[in-house]
């Protein structure tokens, strides 16, 4: 006889064991043609130019953070509707409620204004493209070689 935790490790085990059985006959049933467009370098709908081992720039990072700090604080906005339209609170209060709680919102979008604004005046918004900068490594392959290969796979 199995315990609680005999069960889990038994429904751990099997979703394991499905997952893997499932990848394994996608393998089986998916075709495998690659060709040059296949395995071409795509990045976001552009074609790509320069090294790829490049740095990249923090604007993306600060930007992706911005994006899910403003997200989150965007979601504390559902609770407070739920609780603003609460007809019980609005009849204890003779409608003191309502206006309490609209002010508590304005003042916590305020806030999360600032905060855009903050972020806009301080340039973590601009979105500027970083100039592509070529390696000065002298390879002792000639760059005829290199210009006839990107001929090659161009359109």
């Amino acid at each position: 006889m199995l315990t609680d935790f005999g069960y889990i490790l038994l429904f751990i085990i099997s979703a394991i064991a499905f997952t893997a059985l499932m990848l394994f006959v996608a393998k089986l049933i998916r075709p495998n043609r690659p060709n040059a467009e296949k395995l071409s370098t795509y990045e976001s709908g552009e074609e790509p130019d320069g090294n790829a081992n490049v740095r990249f720039n923090l604007r993306f990072y600060v930007i992706a953070l911005i994006f899910v700090l403003f997200d989150v604080e965007l979601i504390f906005l559902f609770p407070w509707a739920t609780v603003f339209g609460n007809q019980h609170l609005i009849e204890m209060t003779n409608g003191v409620w309502g206006w309490f709680s609209l002010i508590e919102m304005f003042i916590f979008v305020g806030i999360l204004l600032l905060g855009l604004a903050y972020a806009w005046v301080k340039g973590h918004l601009d979105w500027v493209r970083p100039d592509i900068q070529k390696p000065d490594y002298e390879s002792k392959i000639p760059v005829s070689l290199y210009e006839n290969i990107n001929k090659k796979y161009t359109k």
